[in-house]
C-alpha cells in the first residue's frame, strides 16, 4: 500500500460522494443556486453543505456569482462535459475530408477543439495520426493541432497552469520564450508546423477553421514523414481553401 493510499482514511470516499451530489444539485438547480436550498435538497446539514461549496468553488467546478447571492457550475465542468462528448462529423464535411485524401499523399486529418483541448474528430484510415488524442493533449507544444489552440490563448497559463514541458525529440520546444516566438509565427502566418518536435520522423501542418465570428474551431492536420515536410508546406493554400469549406458546415 503507497503512503497515498493510506493517506486515504475511511471516511474521505463518503466526502467525494457527498462533493459529487452537492456538484449535481448545483446543476440542477442552475445558476444562483443557495447553500440553504442545496442542504434542503439534499437533507445535509448546512455546515457540511457550505464546507463542500468551498472545496468545489476552490477546485474550480463551482463559482460563487459575483453578487453572492448563490452559486453556479464553474469553468472546469466544461472540460468534463466535452471530454465526454463523442465529436461528431456531418456527412458534408465528411464528403470534403474524402476529396482531399484523393488529392494528397499524407495523412489527412480533422479535429476539434475545446477550449483547452483537441478532440480528434476524423482520422485518416489510410495514414493515422502518429499519436492518440490523450498524447497530443498532454503535449500541445509539441504538436501543430496543439500549437493552434496555444496560439489563440492570452495567457499560456490557461492551459498549463504549471509549465513543465518534457522533450520528446532533440527539437521539442521547451523554452517558454521560444515557444512564444513560435506562436506568435503561427499567427503571423496562419497555421502551424510540427517538425519532428513529437516523434523522430513526424511531421505535420495544421491550418485552422474557424466561425463567421473568428473563433478557432477545428483545424485540418496534414501529417507525413519529416522528410517530406517540403512537399506538405506546398499544400496549405489548398488546406486553407478546404478549411474555408469545412467551416460552414461544421461552424
Amino acid at each position: 500500500m503507497s503512503a497515498d493510499d493510506r493517506a486515504l482514511s475511511g471516511r474521505q470516499p463518503k466526502a467525494v460522494t457527498s462533493a459529487l451530489r452537492v456538484l449535481e444539485e448545483v446543476a440542477r438547480a442552475g445558476s444562483g443556486v443557495t447553500a440553504k436550498g442545496i442542504a434542503a435538497r439534499l437533507s445535509m446539514p448546512s455546515a457540511t453543505t457550505y464546507r463542500l461549496l468551498n472545496i468545489l468553488v476552490g477546485e474550480g467546478y463551482v463559482v460563487r456569482l459575483p453578487d453572492l447571492s448563490g452559486f453556479a457550475l464553474g469553468q472546469k465542468i466544461g472540460i468534463l462535459v466535452d471530454a465526454a462528448v463523442v465529436p461528431t462529423v456531418c456527412a458534408a464535411a465528411r464528403e470534403v475530408l474524402a476529396e482531399l485524401r484523393l488529392s494528397v499523399r499524407f495523412g489527412v486529418h480533422l479535429f476539434f477543439y475545446t477550449n483547452v483541448a483537441v478532440r480528434t474528430a476524423d482520422a485518416d484510415p489510410e495514414y493515422p495520426p502518429p499519436e492518440d488524442e490523450s498524447f497530443l493533449n498532454q503535449h500541445l507544444y509539441a504538436c501543430a493541432v496543439g500549437k493552434l489552440l496555444l496560439a489563440e490563448k492570452s495567457e499560456l497559463e490557461s492551459v498549463f497552469p504549471r509549465w513543465e514541458p518534457r522533450a520528446l525529440t532533440a527539437r521539442t520546444i521547451v523554452a517558454r520564450s521560444e515557444l512564444l516566438a513560435n506562436l506568435d509565427l503561427v499567427r503571423s502566418q496562419g497555421f502551424a508546423t510540427q517538425l519532428a518536435e513529437l516523434r523522430d520522423a513526424s511531421a505535420c501542418i495544421a491550418v485552422p477553421i474557424r466561425s463567421d465570428t473568428g473563433a478557432l474551431i477545428a483545424s485540418i492536420a496534414l501529417s507525413g514523414h519529416v522528410d517530406h515536410h517540403h512537399l506538405m508546406l506546398r499544400h496549405v493554400p489548398s488546406l486553407q481553401e478546404q478549411a474555408g469549406r469545412l467551416g460552414r458546415f461544421i461552424a
